[in-house]
């Protein structure tokens, strides 16, 4: 400790963490004229360097297969070298641990505006019923606020972002205020026809790119091979959209390449600051504050309150509960592929759009006693004439065979004839899964690590099922074969964290003993804390979770200023 180092300066506000909680955070307050500090573990974002939008494979090393083939070993950048990832599901120096009998993975990302960077960007309401699912099956837990409490946030939040849609009057996926969606593929036109046939709805998807400018930002102009990053920031990133132009305003200090350690706390249990590691000087330092904003991630956050602890706070800060940690939650996924006949020959054009899928389709059996389980999910499909790079052509050299000449027609032949389809599902909260800090190892830094715990229960595993049953029945209205159907032995749905959807760590809810939050993210225990991130989530509807972070945390933010204001924090 001899070389520990305090910043003198006292912010009003610390924020941990720069994605949709953080960079929502820093932005609100510091146009309230709060003046706050942004620490990021990782380095800051360079969008051009980072970014490998408008490169070609030829133009790159090994063709984007990293060096040495990296790619060609399972040991490439994940999702590929195009799809920026400034992290992944193991970093060296942070490991972390499963429990026996338990698989679980953890992505992790290191840079500033975090997994905002490199997301699919769906962006997707809670229904009112998501709110209250106690109320409507008897399982989980209400949240301690309502529909109705959100979606003025919810306007906010997407008019501010700009997220793409259409008017539907759909339950399950509330309406909102929508930029111009831009129009399907021919792959998404077969899938919606037969989507009609079936009874499912097939709409215009809702994402995070803007098609109309929008507070100085340029409509996507559909280039493509913007995989997860974009240049013009047509793709939402809280980096790009809202902490870089809160610091050229003032009012914000970043402190990038610093791992929190430690929240510091005073004999009557308010938070005074935080203890972090300077990762260049690998020093500890210290930052002081009036208030303190988690927005690490779920397990992050839940990471940093467990490991303070104090003799007022013997089991972690806030966490009086015993519930920091507890119920962690991701998205039940599992995904098919067939070949569909109809789209060969078609002429060759650019489907890569505006970086994903211009359709999905939302739960449409919300109200169907019949089901052998509760809750649902939405389905995200993909296809079209993807850019060519390494591996392309694989699946058709392992099923045909052969060389030269005749490989090479049955590999143009099948190009652009594929679709894929996504099930993202609900998870009930459940008991045996959640995380904990292990108390036998420590990462680079000396901090101890997470042990997790998972467990998917037959809920889950049912609605998985349901999701291979309406895929196969969607490729074969298409005329289409299933090519990859699960085998005998094949896990049939997601491993725990795959899907990048964990929340429910730092539950909200109206009791100091059944929650760690209140209704507006403020800890019961701790009023100068806040967490902003998934952590704060009661349940894990089948929406992608970042809307609704950016909306709980601007709604917080305003909170918390009023708060202030007021001198009541």
């Amino acid at each position: 400790m001899a070389n520990l180092q305090r910043e003198p300066k006292k912010y009003d506000v610390v924020v941990i963490g720069s994605g949709a909680g953080g960079g929502t955070s820093v932005r609100v307050l510091t146009e309230k004229g709060l003046e706050c500090a942004l620490i990021e573990a990782g380095p800051m974002l360079d969008p051009y360097s980072e970014f490998k939008e408008h490169q070609w494979p030829y133009q790159v090393d090994h063709r984007g297969a990293e060096q040495g083939g990296k790619a060609y070993f399972g040991k490439g950048k994940p999702f590929g070298y195009f799809s920026t990832t400034s992290g992944g599901w193991q970093l060296d120096g942070e490991p972390y641990t499963v429990g026996e009998g338990s698989q679980f993975q953890w992505f992790r990302s290191r840079i500033l505006g975090g997994r905002t960077n490199h997301y699919g960007r769906m962006s997707f309401r809670f229904s009112d019923y998501d709110f209250k699912p106690y109320d409507k099956d008897g399982l989980g837990v209400n949240w301690p606020v309502s529909y109705d409490d959100i979606s003025p946030y919810y306007d906010k939040a997407e008019s501010f972002i700009g997220v793409t849609g259409s008017v539907e009057g759909i339950r399950s996926a509330p309406d909102g205020i929508f930029q111009p969606p831009p129009p399907p593929k021919a792959h998404e036109l077969l899938i919606k026809q037969a989507c009609d046939g079936l009874g499912i709805p097939c709409i215009p998807n809702r994402r995070a790119v803007i098609t109309t400018p929008l507070n100085g930002r340029a409509p996507c102009h559909y280039c493509g091979h913007c995989n997860r990053g974009c240049l013009t920031a047509s793709a939402y990133s809280s980096s790009q959209v809202e902490i870089l132009p809160a610091l050229e305003k003032g009012n914000l200090t970043i402190f990038s390449n610093c791992m929190a350690r430690e929240i510091l706390t005073d004999d009557s249990g308010k938070v005074t600051g935080v203890s972090y590691i300077d990762k260049e000087s690998r020093q500890e330092k210290q930052i002081r504050c009036r208030v303190l904003v988690l927005a690490a991630s779920a397990c992050e956050s839940s990471r940093l309150l467990l490991n303070s602890k104090s003799p007022r706070f013997p089991d972690g800060v806030a966490n009086g509960s015993g519930l920091v940690g507890r119920f962690l939650m991701d998205t039940v996924g599992f995904s098919m592929r067939g070949y569909v006949p109809a789209l060969e020959g078609l002429p060759r054009y650019n489907t890569d759009g505006f970086g994903g899928a211009h359709l999905y389709m939302p739960w449409w059996l919300f109200d169907d006693a019949k089901l052998d389980f509760p809750r649902g999910y939405h389905i995200e499909i993909g296809g079209g004439y993807g850019l060519p790079g390494v591996g392309f052509g694989g699946s058709t050299i392992e099923r045909h065979g052969g060389f030269g000449q005749g490989l090479k027609e049955q590999i143009r032949k099948e190009y652009g004839c594929f679709v894929y389809f996504a099930g993202r599902g609900e998870m009930i909260p459940n008991n045996l899964s959640y995380c904990e800090i292990d108390p036998q190892v420590v990462d680079q830094w000396g901090i101890p690590v997470l042990r997790f715990h998972f467990k998917w229960s037959d809920y889950e595993w049912k609605q998985a099922r349901h999701m291979e049953k309406t895929f196969s029945e969607i490729i074969e209205a298409m005329g289409g074969t299933v090519q990859n159907p699960p085998r005998p032995g094949d896990r049939g749905i997601s491993v725990g964290g795959e899907i990048i959807h964990e929340v429910g760590t730092v539950r909200m809810g109206d009791s100091p003993k059944a929650s760690v939050l209140n209704a507006f993210n403020q800890a019961h225990e701790v009023p100068n804390l806040f967490v902003v991130d998934g952590g704060c989530f009661v349940g894990n509807p089948d929406k992608n979770p970042t809307l609704t972070i950016n909306a709980l945390a601007w709604r917080a933010a305003d909170y918390l200023a009023e708060e202030m204001r007021k001198g009541n924090v």
